[in-house]
């Protein structure tokens, strides 16, 4: 094997993003099936200790949603402090221990417990290869965002312990823990580069508004709504829901500007933050209007994360790879309205219309697989290959 072909049969694991977004766009597929099959046919779950509902859960939240945000922000890092985060085998030992806690959730002869040490050491050790070059490069602000990984290693420990039996609340506890601090790494990330992106993206002067008075009330108040929500102190959490639907919409105002409608990666994060909105206002509804939970637990997941990720993958893989994110593909005006077709189907639809309750689920399903089999066919090539520029990475 020559030098070239080397480098080429490397290129996947010289940043994070590039197995991690791979890899987790062909899961989003995967687990989506085996939930169709679950949910809609009445398959049972193979792998024991894990009744279907938690292993959707667990996956969607700390398999998907994790894995994209281990390859983000290791990507970021290395972007934030100039050092060199997880490449090569490093990287692949951190990919591996992901890989096998998904596939330990799918195999009927893993053991649970085998499953949880190797999704427990994955969290510890995205949680230190973040830690590190920040400390390094004393780039203490980034701190707030390796805490958070800190706490979500502490959730999926929470989860384990749960479904154990070792804590009684300890799924629930865990799951929607995990939940909020995704969320919670969304809204700051979304804060960081949304407004950013549009001002950069629209192809005209325009000036995003943002207050500081209103940074520091929607993270203080969010850390209030979590707490209250895993509290269950119902009364707090509804009216918590409510100020926040509230000032997240005077935020998202502020973003807003026509030209965003004609460019896939900023309408994608706009709607993505959109949902999130929208689940603190159904989640209010929830408590005082009797409006079923899961119509906002999907807004916050579907909508929420779902959507945020799939855009952020695009356009990192783009830009990462050394193409012009001013020029994405003509397949991700297609991928984003696929999902949010499933949005619209798992959340609004059921509402409006809860008498055809189970056909909506089952077209968000479809939406969904189709969205991220797009993304997998489409990016696959640019995330497995060098960069088209010959920049080094």
């Amino acid at each position: 094997m020559n030098s070239a072909s080397r480098a080429d049969s490397t290129a996947w694991l010289r940043l994070a993003f590039r197995p991690f977004f791979l890899a987790a766009g062909l899961f989003a597929v995967l687990a989506m099936a085996v939930w169709t099959a679950l949910y809609d046919f009445g398959w049972r779950m193979p792998a024991g200790g894990l009744t279907a509902l938690d292993w959707h859960a667990h996956e969607m939240l700390f398999g998907y949603a994790l894995g994209v945000v281990a390859g983000f922000l290791l990507t970021a890092i290395r972007n934030w402090t100039g050092l060199q985060t997880l490449h090569g085998p490093s990287l692949l030992t951190l990919f591996g221990l992901w890989a096998l806690a998904r596939l330990g959730g799918l195999v009927p002869s893993v053991p649970l417990g085998a499953m949880a040490a190797a999704d427990l050491a994955f969290d510890a050790f995205l949680a230190l290869a973040a830690l590190l070059p920040v400390l390094r490069a004393r780039q203490w602000m980034q701190i707030g965002l390796i805490v958070k990984l800190v706490l979500l290693l502490a959730s999926n420990a929470l989860f384990y312990a749960g479904v154990t039996g070792v804590l009684a609340d300890g799924r629930r506890l865990g799951l929607y823990a995990g939940l909020y601090l995704i969320l919670s790494l969304i809204l700051m990330i979304g804060r960081r580069v949304i407004p950013f992106f549009i001002q950069n993206g629209v192809g005209y002067p325009f000036q995003a508004r943002n207050r500081k008075w209103l940074d520091v009330a929607v993270l203080l108040l969010f850390l209030l709504f979590a707490v209250s929500d895993l509290l269950r102190t119902d009364g707090l959490t509804a009216t918590l829901g409510a100020v926040l639907f509230v000032l997240h919409g005077v935020r998202i105002v502020g973003w807003h500007t026509p030209g965003i409608w004609k460019k896939p990666l900023l309408w994608v994060l706009f709607l993505a933050y959109a949902s999130i909105i929208l689940g603190f206002g159904l989640k209010t509804a929830s408590i005082v209007a009797g409006v079923s939970p899961f119509l906002a637990l999907h807004a916050f997941t579907v909508g929420g994360i779902g959507l945020m990720t799939l855009g952020m993958m695009a356009r990192v893989t783009l830009g990462h790879t050394g193409r012009n994110v001013f020029e994405p593909p003509a397949a991700v005006n297609g991928m984003f309205a696929l999902l949010t077709g499933a949005v619209v189907t798992r959340v609004l639809l059921p509402l409006l219309l809860p008498g055809s309750y189970s056909l909506w689920i089952g077209l968000s399903q479809g939406l969904w697989m189709l969205a991220f089999g797009l993304f997998a066919v489409v990016y696959a090539p640019m995330l497995v290959t060098p960069r088209v520029d010959g920049k080094p990475e």
